[in-house]
């Protein structure tokens, strides 16, 4: 029995980044050997075991085999006999191919090693092809190492694209999905990831409301970038400097959908088009399965964003009404998102990346006078029913008139 270290634990450490997870491949083992060493197995469609001390994950080597379309598609076969360069060449880029022993020696038969230092992202073997989540594994890798300056391999890329022309990506089952996504919008650049899967095509296979965006013009005036796509990748990395919240990120994603869908006559102007992103931001979450957190966030943002940039102008019983409609003052930590999404969207414009911009404050301040109206007041006063909502909504509206004036 020979144990390795692999994948991302050995990357990272060369790359002198800080290792999260360790895992372990065990060549020359059974499942039976396993089990008599108190290791306890998880793994359902292969032997993955977890160290009875450590619980760090250990998988006997194993090969694979294409057997059908999608991630699901694929035999496993595992025994004493696979060994270490067959395990390895089964993996995605070659900078995960790399095992390092216990005595700290690297094995390394697909130059995962010089693909580190030259800063390249490349399939190890042609079998890439036969898994379509590889796609957005390389995206994310594309989005999480931008810093250290990998990119793409071109031979890599034509790979990625075959899959895409091939039909493969309607194979993933949308929990895959959107578990590669969420890790994405949770990690560093998620706009790279994204345009990684719209240089290969994948954007328009899995999110065709956020791919028809670009090539659709907006106002010079407002919007010098002026294509909505752009302005949509800009939005998302301003969501990323503000906030560390994938929920944040996914709702600044999806808040301009709806123009998408404007007219060609009314462009650059996009009328309406918070009402009409509305059903398209439903109909992305249920495709992918998106828990409700996020989708709740998005549509919110989606309906209201154009009252977070007027703000300025709306009337006391208006930015009451909203704060009632974002359910502010039951949810006040979503309300708090939705403010770090909407000035996403404001910053998310040539040339206004990093002016002031004193929305988020002035909608904070109303909220926080607003909030400071007692209900238990009004009940003590002898309101019932009905009354209490209403006399509750008279004085919120009062309190914020009354800090507009103050300014």
């Amino acid at each position: 029995m020979q144990i390795y270290k692999v994948g991302g634990a050995v990357r990272d450490k060369l790359l002198k980044r800080k290792v999260v997870d360790h895992d372990y491949v065990v060549v020359g083992a059974s499942v039976d050997e396993m089990l008599e060493r108190g290791f306890t197995p998880v793994g359902k469609d292969f032997p993955v075991f977890l160290h009875p001390e450590t619980h760090e994950e250990y998988a006997l080597a194993r090969t694979e085999r294409k057997t059908g379309k999608g991630y699901h598609g694929f035999a496993f076969h595992a025994d004493k006999e696979v060994t270490l360069e067959e395990d390895l060449i089964r993996r995605d880029l070659t900078i995960n191919a790399i095992a390092e022993d216990e005595q700290g020696n690297l094995y390394d038969p697909y130059h995962g090693v010089q693909d580190i230092k030259d800063r390249v992202l490349r399939h190890v073997s042609p079998s890439f092809v036969e898994d379509p989540l590889r796609v957005l594994r390389v995206a994310r890798f594309a989005a999480r190492y931008a810093d250290y300056g990998f990119t793409i391999a071109d031979e890599t890329m034509a790979m990625m694209q075959c899959l895409v022309e091939h039909d493969e990506m309607e194979a993933l089952v949308a929990e895959r999905v959107w578990q590669e996504v969420e890790k994405a919008l949770s990690d560093h650049h998620p706009r790279i990831f994204f345009e990684v899967l719209r240089q290969c095509g994948a954007l328009a296979r899995l999110f065709p409301e956020v791919d028809r965006l670009f090539g659709v013009p907006q106002s010079k005036q407002w919007h010098p970038e002026i294509d909505t796509g752009i302005h949509t990748m800009m939005v998302l990395e301003q969501a990323e400097r503000l906030s560390d919240k994938s929920v944040v990120r996914f709702a600044a994603l999806v808040h301009d959908l709806g123009k998408g869908t404007t007219p060609r006559e009314q462009w650059p102007k996009h009328i309406a088009h918070e009402a009409r992103g509305v059903p398209l931001v439903e109909q992305l979450c249920q495709r992918l399965k998106v828990p409700n957190e996020f989708r709740a966030l998005a549509l919110l943002v989606t309906e209201f964003h154009l009252n977070y940039h007027r703000i300025e102008e709306l009337k006391p019983s208006t930015i009451v009404d909203l704060l009632s409609r974002l359910d502010a003052f039951r949810r006040p930590e979503r309300f708090e998102q939705f403010l770090l999404a909407c000035e996403a969207d404001s910053r998310g414009r040539s040339g206004y990346e990093d002016l002031p911009d004193d929305k988020t404050r002035l909608f904070r301040n109303f909220f926080q006078a607003a909030a400071q109206v007692s209900p238990k007041a009004i009940v003590e006063q002898g309101y019932k029913g009905p009354e209490i909502a209403e006399q509750l909504r008279l004085k919120r509206i009062a309190a914020v008139r009354q800090l507009r004036q103050q300014k």
